[in-house]
């Protein structure tokens, strides 16, 4: 057995031909591209640090903090889910200071294929990276926009023509079909004109400016082959999870015994062994 230990993070990703995945990138480095088609063992030791301050914790909440950080840090708070609702813009940040780094800065709003088409936004910093973790087949920038908060108005609008969700085990299933996205583009912008005439109107013309030639960009899994029923590990109910990796996806581990999701188990200590 080649024996890996560490604290599980978001893997590492790579766009190239294939996806390239990578654990522990910061120590000693697992690609699991190369472990395709093999037997993986990934035990969790029962121990759990907090990704932020990296304080021992039982129990593990928004994907990786304790919980006086879960309480505190701008990072874990519901606008996150929801920028329309930006507590910076209503003065109530938990993190002013964070918040000029991460949410004050530009984001794009753009059109992917996970499931299906949907809308959604990122930092522009943050591209491909959050296509790739999304599990996106296809993505396309359809907007630039100042701030997070301005994303967030600019999605709700959108999101009432193509939706804003992912539907995970539909994901993981396969590749959906090829959309035309350019397509899609020019009808939601169409049927959403007066909603950005409104938009516009109250937070100025620079806040939003729209695309219309950014490149589409294509995106290929490493995958051997889908399964048909999606059954998900839990470390927290079954410490010990086995099987063979028949690919990698968003930011599963697809085994022949269920798919194991790296990114919800953030902070928990992991020893992971491939079979010779």
């Amino acid at each position: 057995m080649s024996d890996w230990r560490g604290d599980l993070r978001k893997m590492r990703v790579e766009l190239t031909d294939i996806v390239r995945y990578t654990l522990f990138p910061e120590q000693t480095p697992l690609c699991l591209n190369d472990y395709l088609g093999q037997r993986l063992s990934l035990s969790f030791t029962g121990v759990i640090r907090c990704v932020e301050c990296e304080r021992a914790t039982k129990k593990s909440f928004n994907q990786g903090y304790c919980y006086p950080c879960f309480r505190k840090l701008a990072a874990c708070d519901s606008c996150i889910m929801s920028p329309e609702k930006c507590h910076l813009a209503e003065g109530t940040c938990r993190e002013p200071d964070w918040a000029e780094t991460h949410c004050q800065v530009p984001h794009i709003v753009y059109l992917s294929n996970t499931s299906s088409v949907k809308v959604g936004i990122t930092r522009a910093t943050q591209i491909p990276t959050r296509w790739i973790d999304q599990g996106a087949t296809q993505a396309k920038p359809i907007a630039r926009v100042q701030t997070r908060y301005h994303s967030g108005l600019l999605e709700v609008l959108f999101a009432r023509e193509v939706g804003d969700r992912t539907a995970w085990q539909t994901m993981l299933k396969g590749n959906g079909e090829p959309q035309d996205l350019e397509s899609v583009r020019r009808r939601i912008v169409s049927q959403s004109a007066a909603g950005i005439a409104d938009l516009t109107l109250q937070h100025g013309a620079a806040a939003f400016e729209l695309i219309e030639d950014a490149p589409e960009t294509l995106i290929n899994y490493p995958v051997m082959s889908w399964p048909e029923k999606v059954k998900a590990h839990n470390f927290d109910k079954a410490p010990l999870v086995e099987g063979t990796l028949m690919g990698i996806k968003g930011q599963y581990l697809m085994l022949d015994t269920g798919v194991l999701n790296i990114r919800k188990f953030g902070g928990y200590e992991v020893e992971i062994g491939v079979a010779a």
